[in-house]
């Protein structure tokens, strides 16, 4: 950069006068140093310092030193309350800077850069140090939006990052840590050595939490939705969301559940929701969802219940309602769904308006230090993905905390985007009360032993400034313990289950009513039609497009050859008509992965977007469809989450082929699966996962049936591989219309979408309901010994051959609904065979995977021959050549009499 001094002599050469016209146009275009040389020239015209004298020289160094404070000054903070920071170079020591002590009593111009007007470079120091290098280190500078930069800067600078608390804050600060750190201590006398996963260490997350709540609803939010791991969860459910100190302890007590109750789940994975009155006098609803030990696998799930209340009660105004993840430092830097999350976190189908991330940093993971948990330099650097900005801040110093809480709070509502809070604490017992820390960290844990706790620390500096009186902390304790003591002597006295939870009992899945009827009546079929099979004129989409379109019309307008993409698409544009939403995402989703869906016409002029089942009424409930980034795992639990906060819609997620599921196995484990069980949770999620095989690899062929069959239990799902259009329809419209909500795990097809035999009339829309079972209705039964049983695309493969060979003996039936197994339908149907002899399951799934095991079990007393491809470790051959082989050979032992 050309020196400040030498300024004059190139002042008017062209290329300075063209950069100084693109500084005063838009700064943020210019590199840093050339942003800096400017402020400083055009501070020195303003204040009259000679342009070539040594003393404008220095001020551009004053300018550097300002700089350099608010992009490194983070890294000089006093914010670890029992360790050492690392040693970070160059330092921001003036002589960096070509600045001596010989400067600290010269008056800069610069102080105006950070509000305090000319003063000396001391007084200049004191505020940087104030502001940037005490309690609180601020990542902020990377963010590439000037507006927020200035609007951060002049935030902390104005304030020296300290907050303007009345005396009345300042006790209800302290009552929250008195709470906090009371209920933990009570809790480890009582019930000494069992886990509770103690908040110790970082108490001050409570009054921050509370004064985020009282803070955010005078900026106008109605809603706050919470997700966490157990750290510190019983803390911020006692004295955050108000769930009362009696049903923690009957937890603790473990009192035994009500018989023919859900199975239940440990006191520190539980969640809850409370109407909280503000001090104002402001309602606000706080919901802590449920969270099993997967730490961060909540994150995703939050984050759509928040946009589910954005779609459905906030009218799209995301000021309305909070998410806000409370995050442990290990998890946040070791677990991926955390940079899925935040990847999705400013697109157009998962937004929510920014979240708060709260970090409760022990400076641990279990026993792994910092140093062996991650390679960033913090915790948080996965917010600069997204250019969110990062508040560091000593857990010791609750001033601090509620000032950066408040902040952030703000920049949320004003900027929309997530803020990152690094709450710098420690863990004073081990990662559960029975644990040893010493074991594997000696030094920290004497540090520990001997640091006093956030409460000690607050009262006394409340004690030094005269702003309580003696003796207040102590009052405060003493009042607490009584009470607390009352209430578990309540609980023991009663010896019974009182939790919230254990009263509701979840027998509504052992008795499912019937399926509902779905047949839509021919009119409102043909008006939802016109709508979303026709292209408006002033379009213009791509010739194929619009020969797909016109195919549509003409196969409907004939009444059969309805298609699969036709099917799906009837489904949703006769829900959304009556009133009830759609929401589909996946990877490609929007086109399709297989080209079947087409739900988004663009105009090959302009790529103007018409989405026909947008259309269908004027006033129709919403359809959503988004293509999704590249993430299974997040995804897949941010559907999860929107329908578990939207459950009068339709909401589907949509895998590109099925075997990627295996990506988000644990949403299926600890949520789809589930969550009715241990949290009495009720979902209506849709998985839509391609399956069949067709000879496209291993990766490319099976969605694991056996997976889902091994977690079905209890009715908590149900697991569908439909063979027909008009069967899916039926299925999709039932699942909305089912009296108790579960999860639906659907096998949907690749070849089959365009199979000339995988077609329905019209008619088989207008009437009836999903079929479980659909028997065979080419063949004699009187002529038939032998029932073949079979899901999905095989049945074609199987009911073609049968006609290649003749065969009339042979029923074959498809078994539509896996789970719940459809035992008694099927008994039923097999009694219609007056002469049969033997019943055979067959699949094209390897002999360990797919249903065969779970058909052996349910049909154990026919004695049921099967059919599968010999067992093997990969779901299918890479070959296209063996795969035909190994179909051949399937289709040979079905219909070779002799077996």
């Amino acid at each position: 950069m050309i020196q400040a001094i030498d300024y004059l002599d190139h002042i008017h050469s062209g290329y300075l006068e063209s950069l100084y016209e693109q500084f005063k146009k838009d700064p943020s275009t210019l590199d840093e140093s050339w942003q800096r040389f400017f402020e400083g020239f055009e501070l020195g015209q303003k204040t009259g310092v000679s342009a070539d004298g040594e003393q404008l020289a220095k001020e551009f160094k004053v300018i550097e030193l300002i700089n350099a404070y608010r992009t490194r000054g983070h890294l000089f903070t006093r914010t670890n309350p029992v360790r050492q920071r690392r040693k970070y170079r160059p330092t921001l020591d003036i002589e960096n800077f070509c600045l001596s002590k010989q400067d600290l009593k010269t008056v800069f111009h610069a102080g105006e850069l950070i509000g305090i007007g000319a003063a000396t470079l001391e007084e200049i120091l004191q505020h940087l140090n104030h502001t940037y290098c005490r309690s609180v280190g601020a990542e902020f500078m990377f963010i590439r939006v000037p507006e927020r930069v200035q609007w951060l800067r002049e935030r902390m600078e104005s304030t020296r990052n300290e907050p303007h608390l009345s005396i009345e804050d300042k006790k209800r600060i302290l009552q929250k840590l008195n709470e906090a750190l009371v209920f933990e201590t009570f809790l480890h006398k009582r019930y000494l050595g069992q886990k509770r996963f103690s908040l110790q260490g970082s108490e001050t997350l409570i009054p921050g939490l509370d004064f985020l709540i009282e803070h955010g609803a005078e900026l106008g939010v109605e809603e706050f939705v919470i997700g966490m791991a157990h750290r510190g969860r019983l803390n911020v459910l006692a004295n955050i969301l108000e769930k009362t100190y009696e049903e923690i302890f009957a937890e603790f007590e473990d009192f035994p559940l009500d018989e023919g109750s859900f199975s239940g789940d440990v006191k520190y994975h539980l969640g809850y929701t409370s109407l909280l009155k503000t001090k104002r006098g402001k309602q606000v609803k706080v919901s802590l969802s449920p969270n099993p030990s997967h730490l961060e696998a909540v994150d995703p799930v939050i984050e759509g219940m928040a946009r589910a209340g954005i779609d459905e009660q906030y009218n799209g105004d995301v000021n309305k309602i909070v998410p806000i993840l409370i995050h442990g430092d290990a998890a946040i830097a070791g677990q991926g769904v955390v940079y899925e999350v935040i990847q999705m976190s400013l697109l157009e189908g998962y937004a929510t308006g920014g979240t708060i991330h709260l970090v409760i940093n022990n400076q641990l993971g279990f026993t792994t230090s910092y140093l062996e948990g991650r390679s960033s330099t913090y915790c948080t650097d996965v917010a600069k993905v997204t250019l969110s900005p990062v508040f560091h801040v000593n857990a010791d110093d609750a001033e601090a905390v509620v000032h950066v809480i408040r902040l952030a709070m703000e920049y949320r509502q004003k900027f929309h985007t997530d803020v990152f809070i690094d709450l710098l604490g420690y863990r004073r017992y081990g990662h559960n009360e029975g644990d040893e820390p010493r074991f594997t960290q000696p030094k920290l844990y004497q540090a520990i032993a001997n640091h006093p706790d956030p409460r000690t620390i607050y009262y006394q500096k409340l004690l030094k400034s005269s702003e309580v009186e003696r003796g207040l902390a102590e009052k405060m304790e003493r009042e607490f313990q009584v009470q607390l003591q009352e209430k578990l002597n309540w609980v023991r006295d009663k010896k019974a289950p009182i939790s919230t939870l254990q009263k509701q009992k979840s027998n509504g899945r052992q008795s499912r009513s019937s399926l509902p009827k779905t047949g839509v009546p021919l009119d409102e079929l043909k008006t939802t039609a016109e709508r979303i099979f026709r292209i408006p004129e002033q379009l213009n989409p791509l010739p194929k497009i619009l020969k797909i379109y016109d195919e549509r019309q003409r196969r409907f307008a004939e009444g059969k050859n309805i298609d699969w993409g036709m099917a799906e698409a009837l489904a949703f544009g006769t829900l959304v008509h009556e009133k009830i939403p759609v929401r589909l995402s996946g990877q490609d989703s929007v086109r399709g992965t297989f080209a079947h869906r087409h739900a988004a016409i663009l105009s090959q002029d302009d790529e103007e977007q018409y989405i026909p089942l947008q259309h269908v009424s004027e006033d129709q409930a919403p359809f959503y469809i988004y293509n999704s980034p590249l993430s299974e795992y997040a995804v897949m639990g941010f559907e999860f989450g929107y329908s578990c906060a939207r459950p009068n819609a339709l909401t589907i997620w949509e895998a590109q082929y099925g075997d990627f599921a295996n990506g988000a196995q644990i949403v299926i484990d600890e949520f789809i699966a589930s969550s009715a069980e241990k949290w009495n949770k009720d979902n209506g999620l849709v998985l839509f996962l391609p399956h069949g095989y067709e000879g496209h690899g291993p990766d490319h062929s099976s969605a694991r049936i056996e997976r889902f069959l091994l977690l079905a239990a209890n009715q908590n799902m149900r697991i569908v591989n439909c063979t027909t259009p008009a069967n899916f329809f039926h299925l999709l419209r039932s699942q909305v219309k089912l009296d108790v909500r579960s999860p639906l795990i659907v096998f949907t097809p690749k070849s089959l979408l365009r199979h000339p035999q995988c077609v329905s009339s019209l008619k088989e829309f207008t009437t009836g309901t999903f079929k479980t079972i659909i028997d065979d209705a080419v063949v004699d039964r009187k002529k038939v010994t032998r029932a073949v049983l079979c899901s999905g695309k095989f049945y074609y493969d199987i009911n073609q051959r049968r006609q290649e060979v003749g065969d009339r003996s042979t029923a074959v039936i498809r078994l539509e609904q896996i789970y719940p197994f459809p035992k008694e339908e099927l008994e039923r149907i097999l009694k219609r065979y007056s002469n049969l002899k033997e019943v055979w399951w067959a699949q094209e799934e390897p002999e360990n995977a797919g249903a065969l095991w779970f058909m052996e079990r349910e049909l154990s007393t026919m004695q049921v021959k099967t059919v599968s491809r010999p067992a093997s470790a990969a779901p299918a051959t890479g070959s296209h050549l063996k795969h035909v082989q190994e179909q051949n050979a399937l289709l040979e032992k079905i219909f070779n009499k002799e077996e």
